[in-house]
């Protein structure tokens, strides 16, 4: 999804007002070994105060995540706020200012690299998983195996 934004640089004080879905079909290229679950939500804004645009917004995502003890597929849900400071000029490589080619912002790439860049590691099922049996490979969760895992 692509802004333009090369008015809202030019005029002191313009908004806009940010309420979009990024489809799914759009994710699909973002996988990363993970598979998104539904269309991402984006609500927030975009603010030319100054001549400094700014950008904030919150995200809602759905992965489905492979878990790494147990190895069960999953759904989890999660909620994300970030904030950028856009510039049409190139910015030192150490400055943290997004770089608004001739004014416009890839808004699916910025959301979906903040969003990999705050998720967890390690992703597990739940906090209490038991993974699996190092001898015969049962999920724990779902029981005892029978196996004596200390011998």
């Amino acid at each position: 999804m692509i802004l333009q934004l090369k008015r809202l640089f030019e005029r002191n004080g313009d908004r806009l007002a940010l309420d979009n879905v990024i489809p799914l079909e759009e994710l699909r290229d973002y996988g990363e070994g993970e598979s998104f679950a539904a269309p991402i939500s984006i609500k927030g804004s975009i603010i030319n105060r100054a001549g400094m645009v700014s950008l904030d917004f919150a995200c809602s995502v759905s992965f489905r995540h492979t878990c790494d003890r147990c190895l069960d597929s999953f759904v989890r849900d999660y909620s994300f706020e970030f904030e950028h400071i856009l510039t049409k000029d190139r910015a030192d490589p150490d400055d943290d200012s997004v770089y608004c080619e001739g004014g416009a912002l890839d808004l699916t790439e910025l959301t979906v690299s903040d969003i990999f860049a705050e998720l967890p590691t390690k992703i597990l099922c739940a906090e209490d998983c038991k993974g699996l049996c190092p001898i015969c490979g049962k999920n724990l969760n779902l029981g005892g195996c029978g196996c004596n895992a200390e011998e």
